[in-house]
């Protein structure tokens, strides 16, 4: 059973920067997709970022195209989510999220696993 916690999170002024990371525990972290999602008050949790289990392949949501940036290092079973140029609006609770599998869905439903959440506050 693989587990997840989340780090990183705060409050920011926007135009800030922020590194989430996500530690995995209990798995073999290297065969598993790793994605950030995110879920701000009152609406339902939206995918952000994910990498396939070799890095091979990102991708993000259209809204964080060229601020966030996922990356992961498997020999410290982490994935990180790099945030720059924060704008109000990416303002949630941020979830890692993990597969057994080497693709990428935006789908809640498709991930197995996830974590308990970070809070990212941007202020203006």
């Amino acid at each position: 059973q693989l587990q997840l916690v989340e780090s990183g999170g705060g409050l920011v002024q926007a135009g800030a920067s922020l590194r989430l990371s996500c530690a995995a525990s209990g798995g073999t972290f290297s065969t598993y997709s790793m994605a950030w999602f995110r879920q701000a008050p009152g609406k339902e949790r939206q995918f952000v970022a994910a990498i396939t289990w070799r890095a091979g392949t990102t991708d993000y949501t259209d809204s964080v195209k060229g601020r966030f940036a996922i990356s992961r290092d498997n020999a410290k079973n982490t994935v990180y989510l790099e945030m720059i140029s924060l704008k109000p609006e990416d303002t949630a609770v941020y979830y890692c999220a993990a597969r057994p599998s080497s693709g990428i869905a935006h789908n809640t439903n498709w991930w197995n696993y996830w974590g308990q959440g970070t809070q990212v506050t941007v202020s203006s």
